[in-house]
């Protein structure tokens, strides 16, 4: 199984970052690839609820997502599966003075696989998602930062 984590400081508080990071008809803002939400069903950002949406041509296409654990205050988890992996993806919320420290992270499998697999996950694939999470965090910092200027 693979992992690829990035974390970002925001500013504000932990309550008010959570509300951003959890409203999904805002991720069109700062969600690596997102498109629109195709479906929504339970009280998200609850476990139980369940979350499907589309990407923007050319990404990871329909995206699904249930939530596994919530806790107010420290996170979330989702069990996630697009049509390339599946796996658990994290977001943990900690306080860091005036600000708020938010660490993204996906542990995934590949649901096709060959020989090569592994080698290609590390060198190129688990980069790919490494990098695709800091963009997703980078604009999730710009929107709350916006969020407070406005």
């Amino acid at each position: 199984m693979g992992r690829a984590a990035a974390a970002i400081t925001v500013p504000g508080r932990v309550a008010e970052a959570e509300a951003l990071w959890y409203d999904p008809q805002r991720w069109a803002s700062w969600v690596d690839g997102f498109g629109h939400v195709d479906r929504l069903e339970g009280d998200w950002p609850r476990p139980g609820a369940r979350l499907v949406w589309d990407s923007l041509p050319g990404g990871r296409g329909k995206v699904m997502e249930r939530v596994s654990a919530h806790t107010d205050g420290a996170g979330q988890a989702l069990d996630v599966e697009d049509e390339r992996l599946r796996g658990t993806q994290r977001v943990a919320f900690a306080p860091d003075g005036d600000a708020v420290r938010v660490t993204l992270a996906l542990d995934y499998e590949l649901k096709q696989r060959a020989p090569l697999t592994p080698v290609i996950d590390l060198l190129f694939i688990r980069r790919a998602i490494r990098d695709s999470l800091t963009r997703t965090l980078r604009r999730f910092a710009n929107e709350r930062a916006a969020e407070l200027s406005g």
